[in-house]
């Protein structure tokens, strides 16, 4: 069995618009004293895993897929990584697997895994069927970190997780409860078609029902922490006199044609 090092966890899986380059500045940002602490944005989980509560926590999201397999990775990581040990990492296998139909929560899990860390990107894409189709990405990296899964897996241990909307487990928040928000949005159309393309991700409609629940959560007097692209309306729309914070970083998404540089992200608190 693993050694038990939960506190040195780190994420799993690759997650486009993930929140890597928030972690330095987390411990910044965060009470000193927080009761339980919430995530309905889970993604990755880079900032869960660097917050690292103490308490009860309550994670979501609504990617039916990624919460089944952070379901079976807290129930049985063993499991889990017997299924990854039967996989290939070959252009062969990976389009034969994409293909599968897997009933076996832990074999779907593994394959989740798997496609997420051998695909182009690690981007999750689904057609008009729902069926995923990444292409195949070529990466000679390992795919299965056994370690990372089982420390994962103990990390979960105090974790209620959960499908559905950002709304899910709002019943749950407290006084002094920690709600970390970091809803889908593009930064490379900060500026320009930001609302038209981003109604693909995360509507201007799920905007205005993220900042009631915002209101929510300072009504049962906890924290929120809200990470958002840098944009007039989203300004706008969350203006509550709380503190907003311009953060600057790197993008690195973009195709050949796409313009990569510096681009400007908002962080709301009420910390």
């Amino acid at each position: 069995m693993i050694e038990n090092k939960a506190t040195d966890a780190s994420p799993i899986l690759r997650w486009a618009g993930g929140k890597n380059w928030l972690v330095k500045h987390i411990n910044k940002l965060i009470p000193e004293n927080f009761n339980n602490y919430h995530e309905p944005f889970i993604g990755g989980a880079s900032i869960f895993l660097a917050v690292n509560p103490s308490n009860n926590t309550y994670i979501s999201d609504l990617n039916k897929d990624l919460i089944d397999t952070y379901k079976a990775v807290k129930e049985n990581p063993k499991n889990v990584i017997d299924n990854l040990k039967t996989f290939e990492n070959t252009k062969e296998f990976y389009y034969h697997l994409r293909e599968q139909e897997l009933n076996n929560e832990y074999a779907k899990a593994a394959r989740f895994i798997y496609l997420n860390q051998t695909s182009f990107n690690g981007i999750y894409r689904v057609n008009l069927k729902g069926k995923y189709n990444v292409p195949y990405g070529h990466r000679t990296k390992n795919f299965i970190e056994e370690e990372k899964i089982y420390r994962l897996s103990e990390r979960f241990l105090n974790s209620t997780i959960e499908w559905g909307d950002f709304e899910i487990n709002k019943d749950y928040i407290q006084e002094r409860d920690l709600v970390f928000l970091d809803p889908p949005y593009t930064v490379s159309h900060n500026k320009n078609g930001f609302i038209k393309y981003n109604q693909r991700l995360f509507s201007l409609e799920d905007q205005y029902r993220l900042s009631e629940y915002i209101d929510f959560i300072k009504n049962r007097n906890a924290y929120y922490i809200l990470t958002n692209a840098a944009h007039e309306k989203v300004k706008e729309i969350f203006h509550k006199g709380d503190k907003r914070f311009v953060k600057n970083r790197a993008s690195l998404i973009g195709g050949n044609n796409s313009k990569r540089g510096i681009i400007e992200e908002y962080i709301f608190t009420n910390i």
